[in-house]
């Protein structure tokens, strides 16, 4: 079975993986060894430093572990997040792919159970399913990702590779990173705004999981796993992306109660297009195939034939890049535009944005 993962081309850069020094022990004595009878020692030192966050570590798997599930489609297998009592789980839109019917494993098993596709919004890279028997789904507590903090400690767990259950460590590297997923047969090639930059690691069958603090608090999905040219197109070693809880819960609750997405909160120019090659084969704008009747780019002056190359002064070479710099503004915001016309002119216009239509 194919395993399905998103992943994102990473800059080339060095990557440096420090590991820690190998067992923990304590320094001995010349003295003889206490009687069999005698009570152990106390942990000293490191040794007993690492105890309460091991037993932190085991807390948190115990308490969590029940709320995390394998999704099985024709296509692949990917994980989800128990929502609420009721039997929808959320997850990554690329993990459901075009399925509309699936099965559904809890982590503490039992026999997989029949699951439907409530509603997908690729554009966000999230989706939400209903198992047709919840009972027994152990709904997830979900925190507040706007108080992350860069090095809090996290966990990321999820079904990798198909085993089920399984947890990675890290931290919270950096927050606010703006990631754009690459356009295939199986993804729109999803813009995921605000995105949490996390060490631990996201391996293939852990999109759509649980990225979960401390407290036991699920803050993020993870989601996106970084390439590096120079490892020859392999994931780069502690740099993976997961999806705001904030965000997750806000689309999950809006397809839960209105069957989609009624407030995407992200802008929107109002066009339909794609990335224009030039003769050198370098990309070098969005070429615009179509405009929304009404939206902004219409009113603006732009039309089917121009060429995008720029927002607010920001190169937007790739539609792609386009995508990541509108997730820096909101509905109502007034942009400048450039644009090349057909006719091979530049100009410069200004736009009112307007919402990213749900789905």
């Amino acid at each position: 079975m194919r395993e399905r993962i998103r992943e994102i081309l990473a800059g080339s850069a060095a990557v440096a993986l420090l590991t820690g020094c190998g067992p923990l022990t304590s320094i001995g004595t010349a003295t003889p060894p206490p009687p069999a009878t005698s009570p152990a020692p106390s942990p000293t030192g490191s040794a007993a430093a690492v105890q309460p966050l091991e037993a932190a570590y085991q807390q948190v798997i115990t308490n969590v572990l029940p709320s995390i599930v394998q999704i099985n489609t024709e296509a692949g297998l990917g994980s989800g997040v128990v929502f609420d009592s009721a039997g929808h789980i959320v997850t990554n839109a690329h993990v459901v792919g075009g399925a509309t019917s699936m099965n559904v494993t809890l982590a503490t098993g039992g026999a997989p159970r029949p699951a439907r596709l409530v509603r997908s919004f690729s554009a966000g890279d999230l989706a939400v399913i209903k198992v047709q028997d919840p009972d027994g789904l152990r709904p997830a507590r979900f925190g507040d990702s706007s108080k992350l903090r860069v090095g809090q400690i996290v966990l990321a767990m999820g079904n990798p590779l198909g085993l089920s259950g399984s947890v990675t460590n890290g931290i919270v590297s950096a927050l606010g990173r703006t990631v754009s997923e690459p356009q295939n047969p199986g993804s729109p090639g999803a813009t995921i705004a605000g995105a949490i930059q996390t060490s631990a690691a996201i391996n293939p069958g852990n999109s759509g999981g649980a990225l979960v603090d401390l407290s036991g608090q699920v803050i993020g999905i993870p989601t996106l796993a970084a390439r590096d040219p120079d490892l020859g197109g392999g994931a780069a070693p502690g740099i993976g992306f997961a999806i705001p809880s904030n965000t997750a819960t806000d689309i999950a609750t809006q397809i839960v109660k209105d069957g989609r997405v009624t407030n995407t909160h992200r802008a929107a120019l109002g066009i339909r297009g794609g990335t224009v090659v030039g003769a050198d084969g370098q990309p070098n704008g969005v070429g615009v195939a179509g405009v929304e009747p009404g939206g902004g780019a219409q009113k603006a002056g732009i039309r089917a034939g121009d060429v995008i190359v720029s927002i607010n002064g920001e190169e937007t070479p790739t539609m792609a890049l386009l995508a990541e710099t509108l997730t820096t503004l909101k509905p109502g915001d007034q942009a400048r535009v450039g644009v090349i016309r057909a006719d091979g002119t530049r100009e410069t216009v200004t736009v009112t944005l307007g919402e990213l239509p749900g789905e």
